[in-house]
């Protein structure tokens, strides 16, 4: 008899998460409300990072409609800005002495000029690298109290086309929005998995981890496409219907994020042609990401940006 393939991993098979306290970055749209929905189905208490409170709520009560027992608790963070990172992370530290979770979940997608943070990065990098960086490393003390604490970060199938130019991380000369935005997921890959390599390091008990979602219907497209002109627009508007859906994107991260027997070091994401959509499984993350090389000198080069200094 053919040997049994064990069935599709689903959020059905999220194990309880009563106790535990869940930071979920960008909590609330796309992947990250999936994610933030889930784990509150499943019983966390999730501290939804985001950058407008006021448009939140509307979203926890509609979370708390269909699921009365979820703890939800939006707090202001905008990762474009290192000052309120450092806000976000007192405040948190401050009333949850332990964290069991961390996914770096929320990013940016601009096709239009370059797009500048408050404290002057590229928008792209400043955001999805560098606001992590400096979050992860102000809660990994809160993390490191929990019982077995993994930090999640969000790839995309864009990293396997980018180079790093770190005579240029910023991307100041000849600036190209997509090119951009695959680099900061390069970055994003090889900070979870160097995060990993310094977490094992020192000992420590928590886990980094890598997912990405394939290729989703979510509202980060639509936003970045309003740079762009209309027939570009209608264009995506048509090939976001071969996409998977947000739920189904949020599969690789939550399995990440919750499934028991996840190592430091792993990347998950769709078994599918090219991994745009598909079961959740280990992938590989291109060589650039992996080499340890390249996690030094990116580690070094953010700790010079941010002034943050860790393991």
């Amino acid at each position: 008899m053919p040997a049994r393939t064990a069935p599709p991993w689903t959020a059905d098979q999220i194990p309880d998460q009563r106790g535990r306290v869940a930071v979920v970055t960008g909590a609330n749209s796309g992947l990250g409300l999936v994610t933030t929905t889930e784990l509150a189905r499943h019983g966390a208490h999730v501290v939804m990072a985001v950058r407008d409170v006021g448009a939140a709520e509307p979203i926890v009560r509609e979370i708390r409609r269909t699921i009365p027992e979820a703890t939800l608790e939006p707090r202001e963070l905008d990762l474009a800005s290192l000052a309120s990172v450092r806000a976000f992370a007192k405040g948190v530290t401050a009333d949850f002495p332990a964290l069991d979770l961390l996914v770096n979940n929320a990013g940016v997608l601009h096709l239009g000029p370059p797009r500048a943070t408050a404290d002057g990065f590229e928008a792209h990098f400043g955001v999805s690298v560098l606001g992590h960086f400096a979050l992860t490393a102000l809660l990994l003390d809160g993390l490191g109290q929990a019982d077995a604490a993994r930090v999640v970060s969000l790839s995309s199938t864009a990293h396997r086309g980018a180079r790093l130019d770190f005579a240029d991380l910023m991307q100041c000369q000849d600036f190209n929005p997509r090119r951009a935005y695959a680099r900061s997921k390069l970055a994003t890959t090889v900070f979870g998995l160097e995060l990993d390599r310094r977490l094992r390091q020192s000992g420590s008990s928590v886990a980094s981890v890598v997912a990405h979602p394939g290729i989703c219907r979510t509202n980060l497209s639509a936003r970045a496409f309003q740079d762009a002109g209309r027939a570009a627009r209608t264009i995506d508007r048509w090939t976001q219907l071969a996409f998977t859906s947000a739920a189904r994107g949020a599969l690789p991260q939550l399995h990440a994020a919750t499934a028991p027997g996840v190592r430091g070091g792993q990347f998950f994401g769709p078994s599918g042609f090219r991994e745009i959509r598909g079961h959740v499984v280990e992938v590989r993350p291109s060589p650039e990401a992996a080499d340890p090389d390249v996690g030094w000198r990116l580690w070094n080069a953010a700790e010079e940006l941010t002034g943050i200094t860790y393991l």
